[in-house]
């Protein structure tokens, strides 16, 4: 354990400054995702923000960088993790690169969440102001696996307001419709509401309003859902 405990504490130290936490571990009994040695990793550690965490880090290194750069937060994330899987003998996963990788499941294993209306996955705390930026696999099982039964904030929620507050319905209790949420960010109303503030339903959920990301994050990742 006290390797492990190193690396854990390795892990921390350094993605600390970038706002990037070790959300979790799960292990795996022979079915974990490849590594590049073509052996199946032991074990996995997700790492994600936590509310507008990353933020600040992500906006220094985004300064100078070229206005056109692709998908800047997952290259970003990428120019942090890796490096560091690779000085601990380990395997860089991000949910944007192929192959890939079920990170919702590993979510749900290591933290115990479940999925909202909305689709994104709801924690008790942090509500639907979190995420996941990748994750680093180990050939042996490290640390203690997570085990968490979280209760589903959903089921205590009886107003539900991300069902009631989305100007053109897409929010259903049981589906999600995409086609008419990105319709109307494109027009005239949505760019005036969802695309300037942030989405109106996932502003609405009671659920950890603390950790609701700053503006400029909202904007930055609506922006991205426009052009998807």
């Amino acid at each position: 354990m006290g390797n492990d405990q190193t690396t854990i504490d390795t892990i921390r130290a350094a993605l600390s400054p970038h706002g990037i936490f070790l959300r979790g571990i799960v292990h795996f009994d022979g079915d974990g995702p490849e590594m590049a040695a073509g052996i199946s990793a032991g074990a996995v550690v997700l790492l994600g923000n936590i509310g507008g965490s990353i933020w600040p880090a992500f906006s220094r290194w985004r300064t100078g960088k070229e206005p056109d750069i692709a998908n800047p937060l997952d290259t970003w994330s990428a120019e942090v993790i890796r490096p560091l899987a690779e000085r601990l003998g380990g395997q860089a996963y991000f949910p944007s690169q192929k192959p890939w990788q079920p990170f919702q499941q590993w979510a749900m294993r290591a933290e115990g969440l479940k999925a909202s209306p909305l689709g994104v996955l709801i924690h008790p705390e942090y509500g639907l102001w979190h995420g996941y930026r990748g994750a680093i696999g180990f050939a042996d099982r490290i640390g203690i696996a997570s085990v968490v039964l979280a209760d589903h904030p959903c089921d205590r929620c009886h107003d539900k307001p991300c069902l009631t507050h989305c100007p053109v319905d897409a929010v259903k209790p049981m589906s999600f419709d995409v086609a008419g949420c990105r319709s109307h960010i494109h027009s005239p109303e949505g760019q005036a509401d969802c695309m300037t503030s942030g989405c109106l339903a996932r502003n609405a959920c009671p659920v950890g309003p603390s950790y609701r990301y700053p503006p400029e994050q909202l904007r930055f990742h609506m922006a991205a859902l426009g052009r998807l």
